[in-house]
């Protein structure tokens, strides 16, 4: 667990409880060390998300853009850019990147 924390939040960890940070990674107590390894991957999970939601995004703003200059202003764009944003993500292989991004987290 300790190979998968970042230092830098085991530092934000070790200054919330006021304590010195330690001179080995044996001095680590567990407790220490889970919130700072939830931290991390917290922050890794955010970044996985952050990327996938850009595209999504796009595709949004792409269908309403299509939508408002074909006049067509009262149908909803979701119900056109769901099955694309579905389409989109079947077609690049999401659940692979996915995995990959979360595989390749670890070091």
């Amino acid at each position: 667990m300790l190979k998968q924390t970042r230092e830098k939040d085991m530092k934000v960890i070790l200054e919330l409880a006021k304590e010195p940070m330690p001179a080995s990674a044996l001095e680590i107590k567990l407790y220490q060390l889970i919130p700072a390894f939830l931290l991390s991957e917290l922050q890794t999970a955010f970044q996985i998300g952050f990327m996938i939601f850009l595209p999504f995004l796009l595709v949004d703003l792409i269908v309403s853009g299509i939508l408002m200059t074909m006049g067509m202003m009262m149908m909803p764009p979701m119900s056109i850019s769901l099955p694309v944003k579905i389409l989109l993500f079947i077609l690049i292989d999401g659940w692979d990147l996915v995995i990959q991004a979360l595989a390749g987290s670890f070091h």
